[in-house]
């Protein structure tokens, strides 16, 4: 197993192994890599497309010698990057983005390296004209995953089991439904789909064997213990708003709800997963930004350990989860 500073960084080796693991994830990047090179293409040939992104450099850093009332010293990076290429002409529309997050926190007096942002996501839609101009339809895929290995340093504090990895878990959504997009969506857009399908990835095959949940007999990520794979079927709703809050402040927020209707079992099919993301981007100077990333995600198949005050776990459960990122550092856009 990687050691703390070693398993963070893309020479990790993942061990994935089985024929069929091997195929589904080429087949995973085969698609997404395709969305990016097509989008990518057309984007260099095609004046009707729009293209641009950014990227954001967080920088902190304390240093403590002497300090009578103790803490510890550390420094810590974040790097933030968005990118998105639309096209419109006519009756047809293509959006894509891609975002790519990742940062490092140091511990225990800068001899550990450890971190603590990691996210891959990519969207891309496409929808046809259907009526009053401002709706679509549309076909949506999303993928998200990680760059490197995630561990819970409380109960392993040697990070020497993973909890997570590249395509451990993994999620591929696909759906087709109406797109409403007034003002010509340049804002808002709400896609309504009553046909989505959400796969979920173990492609490691220590986290697919672990099992949390004994009663249903799945592991963290609610895939059954030992499989790579889980296929759910229901509808979805994701709502976009992208804004101005101010002359230098902007609003960035996404809500995906899902709904698995065929859910095996019965009592588990009014549940809804939730993913509300909103991103605030204040800018000080040209070069020069404050951000804040606010992340509520809950998903009833994640079985989440509890812990009693002495961190001794108590049992697992589906929890809401909340994510926070705040920091300033130097900034980049282009378009």
């Amino acid at each position: 197993m990687p050691s703390a500073r070693e398993g963070i960084f893309f020479g990790t080796n993942y061990a994935y192994t089985g024929k069929s693991k091997s195929i589904i994830m080429k087949k995973v990047f085969t698609l997404t890599t395709a969305l990016l090179l097509g989008a990518a293409l057309f984007a260099q040939t095609d004046t009707l497309w729009k293209r641009g992104g950014g990227a954001i450099l967080n920088f902190n850093q304390t240093s403590l010698t002497n300090w009578a009332a103790g803490g510890e010293s550390n420094l810590s990076s974040t790097l933030l990057t968005n990118f998105y290429m639309n096209y419109k002409k006519g009756t047809t529309t293509w959006d894509n983005t891609l975002n790519m997050n990742y940062g490092l926190i140091t511990a225990n007096n800068y001899a550990d390296i450890r971190k603590n942002e990691d996210r891959i996501e990519l969207n891309s839609k496409y929808g046809r004209y259907a009526f009053a101009d401002d709706f679509y339809y549309s076909g949506l895929v999303n993928f998200l995953t990680q760059f490197a290995p995630g561990y819970d340093y409380l109960t392993d504090p040697e990070a020497t089991s993973p909890l997570s990895e590249l395509m451990a878990p993994g999620f591929l959504t696909a759906a087709v439904g109406l797109d409403w997009k007034p003002g010509k969506g340049e804002k808002f857009s709400m896609f309504l789909s009553p046909a989505t399908g959400k796969f979920t990835f173990v492609l490691d095959e220590t986290i697919a064997n672990t099992e949390i949940d004994t009663v249903n007999n799945k592991n963290r990520y609610g895939v059954t213990t030992g499989e790579s794979i889980r296929a759910e079927f229901g509808a979805s709703m994701i709502a976009s708003l992208n804004t101005s809050l101010g002359k230098n402040v902007s609003l960035s927020s996404k809500l995906t709800l899902f709904n698995n209707y065929t859910d095996p079992i019965a009592e588990h099919r009014g549940n809804i997963d939730v993913d509300f993301q909103n991103n605030f981007n204040m800018k000080i100077s040209k070069y020069l930004a404050a951000t804040l990333f606010l992340q509520v995600l809950y998903d009833h198949d994640i079985a989440i350990p509890t812990y009693d005050e002495n961190d001794i776990q108590t049992g697992t459960g589906p929890k809401t989860q909340f994510k926070e990122v705040f920091g300033i550092g130097l900034s980049y856009k282009f378009e």
